[in-house]
């Protein structure tokens, strides 16, 4: 059984270093969950290590061996129409898409964690405000309202990360919101607060630790759909501007050849799908694992 932690403490059961310790311990014996910490460990490694991994210069034309096929004239996934290597395009561009992803769900999660602390800790008027205002944000479809701020911003990486990020935000202020009202009444809360404890430290040094266990698992699953968003985004010529080795801008530029070249078009969209089933799997794990109602 857990123990509690006395108030001078502001921790709740679920904060206890051992209780991470135990989650730990959980995903560890969950054999989807390891699977895809290993997908992702696998890119985050090539990522960090592309100067050193890739066999050239994603960027380097050599026009006399365009649409080489893979393990021909040593290039390992062949070249695209220009002559460029495609392993250091994908590899390269896996360096992109984790950052596109992290970088979005970062902004999401921060208007998110602020908007939904706010809004479950206080209730009444402020809650309904900002609660009207999500409501409006999740009555656009999801990809719509990306599409609409990248337009108002402009085509590049940078605005199609803040509209993901945007376009992200409402999901994480509702679960935070949930988790903050949860939390609000329990007898820790209620103690720090008879201690004369202000409000903006009962919201972020006391309930919120307590409230991220949710949050971490929407935000494993985030970084997945934002990959998956800006590929789409990339698609469509709203992400990611030529030359950049993008995944979903390779798949735009190469979609004419998928009769005559697969490759071309096939292998950055596999670099897709697995980096996405990778957080899909970590996220599914991680929310058998933190979520009370799946661990009792």
């Amino acid at each position: 059984m857990k123990k509690y932690k006395n108030t001078s403490d502001s921790l709740s059961p679920s904060a206890e270093p051992g209780f991470w310790r135990e989650s730990w311990y959980q995903l560890t014996r969950n054999r989807a969950a390891m699977t895809g910490l290993i997908i992702i460990g696998f890119f985050t490694l090539l990522a960090i290590f592309a100067p050193l991994v890739a066999p050239s210069d994603p960027l380097e034309q050599t026009v006399s061996v365009r649409m080489t096929p893979p393990f021909t004239d040593g290039f390992i996934l062949g070249t695209d129409d220009l002559g460029r290597d495609l392993l250091a395009r994908i590899i390269y561009g896996g360096r992109i898409s984790l950052i596109i992803g992290v970088v979005s769900v970062g902004i999401s999660l921060t208007l998110g964690i602020a908007l939904g602390v706010v809004s479950g800790y206080f209730g009444g008027w402020v809650d309904k405000m900002i609660m009207r205002a999500i409501d409006i944000m999740l009555a656009f479809p999801y990809i719509l309202l990306t599409i609409v701020i990248v337009a108002i911003l402009g085509p590049s990486l940078t605005n199609a990360m803040v509209a993901i990020g945007i376009s992200q935000m409402p999901r994480y202020a509702r679960v935070v919101r949930a988790s903050v009202m949860a939390e609000r009444e329990q007898d820790y809360v209620l103690a720090e607060r008879s201690l004369g404890t202000g409000n903006m430290e009962l919201m972020f040094r006391t309930i919120l630790p307590n409230s991220l266990a949710p949050t971490i698992v929407q935000a494993t699953l985030g970084i997945g759909e934002a990959i998956l968003s800006s590929a789409g985004l990339s698609f469509l010529g709203l992400g990611a501007q030529p030359p950049t080795p993008e995944w979903g801008l390779m798949i735009a530029s190469s979609k004419q050849f998928i009769t005559s070249a697969w490759w071309v078009v096939t292998l950055p969209g596999v670099a897709i799908l697995m980096s996405v089933l990778g957080f899909n799997l970590l996220g599914d794990g991680l929310r058998d694992i933190l979520d009370p109602r799946l661990r009792d």
